[in-house]
């Protein structure tokens, strides 16, 4: 076991316990597989999460996604419980919250400009060594 793995399964429990939930549920229909140090799961939805080690992302998705979500994974080795109030919680905001959506489009704004979003790319490519999504 790799020491990242012992801190995701320590520190980070809450949302390594949710992820490897969901890769039960999403995992059973669909394909996974390793990226580095992260479990992929592929679903249906057109967009990514990273809870823990565990990363779900659409199907053929870009490299520069899994690289942007991998960077949300070092997020999680970093912030621990803080990880779900801190990152999920206002992504799944920023995203979710159709005014938001239309708040973005009209004045142009990336959702990856996002503070935690782009920290997570970031991340992801100071980590990965190849380019993610901004």
């Amino acid at each position: 076991m790799r020491w990242p793995w012992i801190v995701q399964l320590t520190w980070g429990l809450p949302q390594t316990l949710a992820g490897f939930a969901l890769l039960k549920v999403v995992g059973r229909r669909q394909a996974h597989f390793s990226f580095r140090l992260a479990c992929v799961g592929e679903w249906n939805l057109d967009a990514g999460l990273s809870l823990g080690p565990f990363v779900f992302v659409p199907h053929a998705c870009s490299r520069r996604l899994l690289v942007h979500e991998y960077g949300h994974v070092v997020q999680s080795l970093i912030l621990g419980p803080l990880y779900v109030p801190l990152v999920v919680v206002p992504s799944l905001v920023w995203a979710g919250v159709p005014a938001l959506a239309q708040w973005r489009e009209r004045h142009r704004v990336s959702y990856y400009d996002m503070p935690i979003e782009h920290w997570a790319s970031w991340l992801g490519e100071k980590v990965c060594g190849e380019p993610a999504l901004w």
